[in-house]
């Protein structure tokens, strides 16, 4: 009877402390940018590719070529990472033949940013420059920065580890601001960024947006808010965190700390935050709450199908709906 009793409080109280639903901002999101470090690179690279008719801009830290794995763990770990895959057009396209992915012919006129860091030991250079490379394929024009001395991590101008460190919060400190240079690419010129913070970093219920539990969500995800989005109008950037970078294995410091926010906070820029969750069934083995981009979700993680993917578009929408007040 105990037991019965203070598994009831326990569960009860953790509804307490549920994250609340995501509201709306009347965002504008018809169109929006993406960005993202290792796994959340590969992660925004399917984006940009499955939702180009939408996503005008994409940056990716420490990633390569789109569906570089082919659903395969073994090409992810090695040939993906360590590797030197061959860039290509053929998959892509015939996902758009099968009409899985938007037109190709939307890639020419997308902003690319990418970066590799000269330390980076656990995605090499070259598989980033495979990346570049194939984009070129895609008609697209991508900016390379490849001359910091970076281990794998977000990249900025003060916070984290040293600038050659690989390890957790993978965050460092390289003097070189990647979330602000790459807003400027991907949106054009930018007011300069505010000395600190002072929006809301918003936790929000992500479960709502995870469809039948499929795609190995957080049970929450997290938005930057700046002041001036309470009124809407505010465009909208997703940043994909890395595998181990997630707020259950770092806590706040990639969403406080990567650098996006005092850009956003100048410039209206509402910041969305996606969360993954370990995870350790044979269904869906995924201990390091990596995004999929090797398939551990299905077959169709690259596409406008992959359950990830599907979530993070309808959170976008809910930014994008009236804003209700509670």
């Amino acid at each position: 009877m105990r037991f019965w009793v203070a598994s009831v409080f326990l569960v009860f109280a953790s509804s307490l402390c549920a994250a609340e639903p995501l509201r709306g901002y009347a965002a504008e999101v018809g169109a929006f940018t993406v960005s993202g470090v290792s796994s959340g690179g590969y992660m925004a690279v399917q984006m940009h590719v499955a939702y180009s008719s939408r996503v005008q801009g994409a940056a990716a830290i420490a990633a390569g070529p789109y569906y570089c794995a082919r659903g395969s763990l073994w090409s992810a770990r090695n040939e993906c990472m360590t590797g030197a895959p061959a860039p290509s057009r053929s998959d892509a396209e015939r996902f758009e033949r099968e009409k899985r992915i938007d037109p190709l012919a939307n890639l020419p006129a997308a902003r690319v940013w990418l970066f590799s860091g000269t330390q980076d030991r656990t995605v090499v250079p070259r598989v980033v420059e495979a990346l570049a490379k194939q984009y070129a394929l895609f008609g697209a024009s991508p900016v390379l920065v490849a001359d910091k001395a970076a281990g794998h991590a977000m990249v900025t101008e003060h916070a984290g580890a040293a600038c050659s460190a690989t390890g957790p919060p993978f965050i460092n400190d390289c003097d070189y601001d990647a979330a602000g240079e790459l807003l400027r690419h991907l949106l054009g010129p930018l007011l300069s960024p505010s000395s600190s913070s002072d929006g809301q970093l918003v936790a929000f219920d992500q479960r709502e947006f995870d469809e039948a539990h499929a795609a190995g969500m957080a049970k929450s995800g997290f938005a930057y808010v700046p002041k001036t989005c309470f009124g809407g109008k505010c465009r909208v950037h997703i940043a994909f965190h890395g595998c181990r970078q997630n707020a259950d294995a770092v806590g706040e410091r990639f969403v406080r700390e990567a650098g996006y926010n005092r850009w956003a906070d100048t410039n209206r820029l509402i910041v969305l935050y996606p969360q993954t969750a370990a995870r350790y069934g044979w269904w869906a083995f995924n201990p390091r709450a990596c995004w999929d981009w090797w398939g551990y979700t299905g077959p169709a993680y690259a596409t406008k199908e992959a359950p990830q993917l599907r979530a993070v578009v309808a959170m976008v929408e809910r930014l994008g709906s009236q804003r209700k007040e509670r």
